[in-house]
């Protein structure tokens, strides 16, 4: 009988797979795995049970939010003949989740989990000694999207996203910085930066364009200047939800790699989480790093139209 360790964070989001674990784990069970369920005790319990005994199964499959995707994939980025990951996100953002078409329904993930599609995709590193499924980001808009309701994006979409950055305009700070990537560099005052793979950061969907793909070896960057008036910044935040937008504040380019200097320690987030503050950063793309399991392909493709 095949193998599954299940690794789940019992406090996630509102709980949900608490209320579900026993149909979740029926599910596995009868589609042919021998399951070997496990509560997450603390940060980082899950990418250790990953690394130290995911070995022994077929299969892992983690449950939590973004952070603990980042552990499982983490994990398993360590091992020399890695499982295939499944994942049924249970947190309040659960920005990657969509973009290999995951819903809220956890019973039917349970389902994608062990029988969906299989998606490679890239996984990142940062600073050499930490991994990132989806996003590292710097900067003004770092904090706004993580700190939106959900609620109010759910009721009024983009725009709860624009009131939230616009109600943040007093604190701005601008870093004096430079990127160098493919052979060019760019140097000014920025208040915001994003280097990312995935549909969706902080619960917004098309902030990174339309043509975003999981396993191209690139990564989407997104980098807006010190505005030269207050009063410019919320036409700023406007072309940055509106990616067809054009702004001269706004650079919008891809990388494999990209080296990031500044003149101060900049704080940075790692798939949301705190990257620690940083005068250098290093950011590099292993192409189809990780396969995890997700809907039908079909079934995104459409989505996406």
């Amino acid at each position: 009988m095949k193998k599954l360790l299940f690794i789940y964070h019992a406090k996630s989001g509102t709980a949900g797979i608490a209320r579900h674990l026993c149909e979740v784990i029926d599910i596995f069970i009868k589609s042919g795995y021998y399951v070997d369920a496990y509560q997450t005790q603390s940060p980082l319990d899950a990418k250790r049970q990953i690394v130290q005994r995911a070995k022994d199964f077929d299969m892992v499959v983690c449950s939590g939010g973004d952070g603990t995707l980042n552990e499982a994939v983490s994990g398993i980025m360590m091992l020399d003949n890695p499982p295939l990951l499944g994942y049924i996100p249970s947190g309040s953002t659960n920005d990657f989740a969509g973009s290999i078409g995951l819903k809220k329904n956890m019973v039917t993930n349970a389902k994608i989990a062990v029988g969906g599609s299989k998606y490679k995709v890239d996984v990142g590193t940062f600073n050499g000694n930490k991994n990132f499924v989806y996003v590292v980001a710097f900067g003004l808009f770092t904090e706004v999207s993580y700190s939106t309701s959900q609620g109010l994006k759910n009721v009024i979409g983009h725009q709860a996203y624009i009131l939230e950055a616009i109600k943040s305009l007093p604190s701005i700070k601008a870093y004096k910085m430079r990127f160098e990537f493919d052979g060019k560099v760019i140097e000014d005052e920025f208040v915001y930066g994003m280097i990312s793979n995935s549909r969706s950061v902080g619960g917004i969907k098309g902030l990174m364009g339309d043509d975003v793909v999981l396993d191209d070896g690139l990564y989407e960057v997104t980098l807006i200047k010190k505005p030269k008036k207050i009063q410019d910044l919320s036409g700023i935040v406007q072309a940055v939800i509106n990616t067809k937008a054009k702004s001269e504040y706004i650079y919008r380019f891809k990388v494999s790699e990209i080296k990031v200097s500044s003149d101060e320690p900049v704080k940075w987030t790692v798939d949301g989480e705190c990257g620690g503050e940083h005068k250098s950063v290093y950011v590099t793309n292993i192409p189809n790093a990780v396969t995890i399991m997700g809907a039908k392909r079909k079934i995104v493709a459409k989505e996406k139209e």
